[in-house]
């Protein structure tokens, strides 16, 4: 069963997505909060599996809630779907470099928002390419370092590097094996290894490494 955490100012809104969530016989609503803070302290204590987070809430931003709740070591399980009605607001990209695992516009179909809670919750990222790239983009760069960034990357197989460039693109698992004609596990678990090696949390972060390492950029 995937806990969902509601976050969102609205009464109204909460129980719009409570009606949608708690039909689905692997969904339940977990829990709802108001305000970041709230949503902090309710993930703390509920530690849900997926937080809805509604981004620009009076009393405490869902910005902030991100941060606190994605650096919280406590809940590295915990995944985060910013809800926003732009996706071309800046906030969406700061939360998704804060550790959201993606995004969802607030005219959502009731089928995409429930696939997207079941995507969260197995570890991929809702993602358009589009956003991954200004992901990247918009990241500023480090001061030269004075060794290679992500050494880590070494210890990459070429198999790993390959489906590491193709995440950082934008691919889902379905079509990792599609592409590269292996299985949906064995696609899963090339994916949980790269994450592993890197010490990435999520997808997102490997759109980040494989954009600012070079793997992925207008030259390749």
């Amino acid at each position: 069963m995937i806990g969902v955490l509601i976050v969102d100012d609205h009464q109204l809104a909460r129980s719009g997505l409570r009606s949608l969530i708690e039909p689905e016989p692997d969904l339940t609503v977990a829990g709802e909060a108001g305000n970041g803070p709230e949503a902090v302290r309710l993930a703390r204590m509920l530690r849900p599996d997926v937080i809805l987070m509604d981004l620009k809430m009076p009393g405490g931003d869902g910005l902030a809630a991100t941060k606190a709740i994605a650096d919280d070591p406590h809940l590295a399980a915990t995944r985060i779907i910013v809800l926003t009605s732009y996706d071309s607001d800046e906030s969406v990209l700061a939360a998704l470099r804060y550790g959201a695992s993606g995004y969802l516009l607030k005219d959502f179909e009731a089928p995409a928002l429930l696939q997207g809670i079941r995507t969260v919750a197995a570890g991929e990222a809702l993602l358009a390419p589009v956003i991954a790239r200004r992901i990247a983009e918009t990241w500023t760069p480090p001061a030269p370092p004075a060794r290679p960034p992500y050494p880590a990357l070494a210890e990459l197989t070429e198999r790993e590097r390959e489906i590491l460039v193709k995440v950082a693109e934008g691919r889902s698992n379905a079509e990792l094996a599609a592409e590269l004609h292996i299985s949906h596990a064995t696609a899963k678990t090339h994916v949980s290894r790269i994450l592993a090696k890197l010490g990435a949390r999520d997808r997102v972060q490997l759109v980040i490494i494989g954009y600012r390492s070079g793997l992925v950029g207008p030259d390749h």
